[in-house]
């Protein structure tokens, strides 16, 4: 278990910041999609079936007021903007691809057990 002691400077705080930035719908799907490199921001909402716009401005936004995401401006015409993970998200991939594999791993378990918490449960409402 993780306590204020074992987190000096901000407590369990930053830890809750942390685990409710990654654990939300999108970011670790914008992290793991920029894994592969640089990509400018149409690119990148390609990527990523059903994010919109709006969305993904606000992810990405976040990440880099976290440090883990890089926005570049280059000076063309038009302008372009390409999005980066810095050398701390890159830390993040290899805990988000394991993650990734164990939910892959385990799905059948988890809908089984979902499905069979569901029946009892809907089963108690009815009756």
């Amino acid at each position: 278990m993780i306590t204020d002691a074992d987190c000096p400077s901000g407590g369990i705080e930053i830890v809750r910041e942390v685990f409710n930035r990654i654990g939300d719908k999108w970011s670790l799907i914008v992290i793991r999609t920029l894994d592969a490199g640089p990509q400018r921001f149409t690119a990148l909402r390609h990527s990523i079936p059903g994010i919109s716009q709006r969305m993904l401005t606000l992810t990405l936004r976040q990440l880099e007021r976290d440090g883990l995401v890089s926005r570049t401006i280059y000076g063309e015409v038009p302008p372009r903007v390409e999005y980066a993970l810095t050398e701390l998200g890159e830390t993040i991939v290899p805990p988000v691809i394991a993650l990734a594999t164990w939910a892959f791993a385990h799905e059948r378990d988890i809908t089984a057990n979902r499905d069979r918490y569901d029946a009892e449960h809907f089963a108690e409402e009815a009756g």
